[in-house]
């Protein structure tokens, strides 16, 4: 399995809230059995040897929510950073994040970044999650940055406002990281819901009727076993 691993798999975590309501749980409980997920996959992803795994947790549309299930939502990440940071320390996992993070209330804001400085050493797995993340926006910062980079620095681009792909990337939230080669959706809805839209362009998509609370390693391995079976094109025409 380990030859033809992805080197970047982002996942979108979805069906906690309905996971719950077929079991006549609160949607908290949903939540929490999806925390319980996330510890699988990662460490499913520490077996397997992946190297980056980006894991889309918060949308900028998630506010919309009940504030009672944002608050629970916010509080479920602190515990998790709480309980986990050593376990992430010890075992070489580098927690990153993606988004407008800065909107994130002041605690939660400040155990994650405490979390991404205390694991900034680590290269056995980047655990990159998106918080507070739209992609749509990101696509607009980095126009934003771009331009004002422009105007204070045109030498960058050659004097002639030449720009590549290449260089986009560099001001993307996720610079400095490969694009995903590989995609999953959990509970069986075909949309990218503004997720890494930029960056997905060549990704393989995998979609899995399975609620994210009931996605296991061996539903993992099942899927990378799926991306290994497909040929990657990039819009070329192969044999």
């Amino acid at each position: 399995m380990k030859n033809t691993l992805p080197r970047h798999i982002a996942i979108i975590m979805d069906g906690n809230g309905r996971w719950a309501k077929e079991r006549g749980l609160p949607r908290v409980a949903g939540h929490k059995a999806g925390v319980e997920t996330v510890r699988e996959i990662v460490k499913a992803s520490l077996e397997l040897g992946l190297p980056i795994l980006t894991l889309y947790a918060f949308s900028q549309e998630n506010w919309k929510r009940p504030k009672e299930e944002i608050d629970v939502l916010m509080d479920l990440l602190d515990f998790f950073i709480h309980k986990e940071i050593h376990r992430l320390k010890k075992e070489g996992v580098r927690l990153m994040t993606i988004g407008r993070i800065e909107a994130l209330p002041a605690k939660t804001l400040d155990k994650v970044r405490q979390a991404v400085e205390a694991t900034r050493g680590n290269d056995r797995l980047i655990l990159n999650i998106a918080l507070n993340y739209g992609a749509r926006t990101e696509i607009l910062d980095a126009v934003g940055c771009l331009l004002a980079e422009v105007k204070e620095n045109p030498g960058r681009f050659g004097g002639n406002g030449f720009l590549t792909e290449e260089l986009f990337s560099e001001y993307l939230y996720t610079r400095g990281l490969p694009d995903p080669d590989f995609l999953i959706r959990t509970s069986g809805e075909m949309r990218l819901s503004n997720f890494l839209l930029w960056q997905l362009s060549y990704a393989e998509i995998y979609i899995t009727k399975k609620y994210w609370p009931d996605f296991k390693k061996e539903d993992f391995k099942k899927a990378i076993r799926e991306y290994q079976r497909r040929e990657r094109r990039f819009g070329d025409v192969k044999g």
